[in-house]
Parts: C-alpha cells; structure tokens; sequence
C-alpha cells in the first residue's frame, strides 16, 4: 500500500515525507479497521481508499491559504485527517455531530500523534467558535447553499468557503444566497479517480 500511495502521489506537485506517508496508510489501516464494527465509510477496500479518501483529500493541500480550519460533516475525518497530516503547521477543527465517527478520530489523532487537530461532536449550527476560521472545508454537504447557510457564522472576516465537489454545477450557483458568491472555481486532478473533481472557493461579499 505504501509503494502504491508514493506511486500516486508522483503523479502529482506534492512533497510529502515518509513520516507522511507512514501516517497517511496508517490512517487508512485504522479506518478500514474500524469499518468493520462502524461503518464509517461505504469504501472497504483500502487499496480503493488510497485513491478516494487520500488522495482526493490532498489535492487540495496546496490551495490551503492560512493557518486555522475547519472541516464541517467530516464524517471519519476526510478531508481533515489527511490535510492535517499534509499540513503539520496549520490547525485543524474536525467537526461532526455523531458520536462514532470522534470517537474514531480521536484515536487515530492518539495512535499516529497527529498533534493539529481538535475532534468536536456538534451540530455545524450550535457550534460556536471564539475566533473565525481561515477555511471552512466540506465534501460532504449536499448543496453549497446548505454549506454556507449552516456554516456562515464560522469564518474569519478574510475567511472562505472551500466546497469539495465533483462536476461544477451552475444550478448550485444560482441558488446561492445574496450574500455569497463563488470567487474561484479549481479543478483538481487526482490520480486514477474517476470523475471529475473541483475545489469551490466561496466569500461573502463585501
């Protein structure tokens, strides 16, 4: 597995150590684990989570601008597990509302020492942080309507939206509220995924 997610891996722009590479199989030996008591993915094959979980989260590195975010729907910690392991110099708040899916965060956080990231268990609307994040991150909402009507009280004045999606979808656009707009639209390229990917940068505006 680990000669396969470096093979993947050099396809791309990224720099990653081997201590990475040992954190990021060891995060997905511990999902497929646990998969299997808690149904945390609907992907069982680890071989298949390389490419959909690892390396569909950390494309995006690169685009991170800033040092604190927040992964709102995170499920069993994608995107955020594998950008904090990419990104040991930025913070990451995991958030999840299902007891299940922190429980496996936390341990992988323990059993890999990953040290920049804080598991919470909420509601995205009865979360309120002391200070706005310079990311907000989800691949798991369904509309980027519903992400940022949920999520708008979360970033920092200069923070941003940043929406994991597969095709680019106008609709979605148009059904955007007043106050927010798309300000950049990325398309992402992840080794042997099928589909396309995009990564939708969204602000309020002024």
């Amino acid at each position: 597995m680990k000669q396969r997610l470096a093979q993947l891996i050099a396809q791309t722009d990224l720099v990653v150590s081997e201590q990475q590479i040992d954190q990021l199989i060891g995060y997905v030996e511990l999902l497929h684990k646990w998969n299997k008591a808690y149904n945390l993915t609907s992907v069982r094959d680890p071989h298949e989570m390389i490419v959909k979980h690892i390396m569909d989260s950390i494309v995006v590195s690169e685009h991170l601008v800033g040092d604190r975010f927040i992964d709102v729907g995170t499920g069993p910690g994608l995107p955020g597990i594998p950008l904090a392991i990419m990104n040991p110099e930025k913070s990451f708040t995991l958030l999840d509302s299902l007891g299940k899916r922190i429980r496996f965060i936390r341990q992988v956080v323990f059993e890999l020492k990953i040290t920049n990231v804080t598991p919470v268990q909420s509601r995205v609307e009865e979360f309120q942080p002391e200070i706005g994040f310079d990311g907000v991150l989800s691949r798991a909402f369904a509309s980027m309507n519903d992400m940022v009507s949920w999520c708008h009280h979360l970033p920092a004045d200069t923070g941003c939206f940043m929406a994991l999606k597969g095709q680019f979808d106008q609709q979605e656009v148009a059904e955007l509220p007043e106050w927010c707009s798309v300000t950049e639209v990325k398309s992402l390229q992840v080794p042997e995924l099928d589909g396309e990917r995009h990564l939708v940068i969204l602000t309020a505006k002024e």
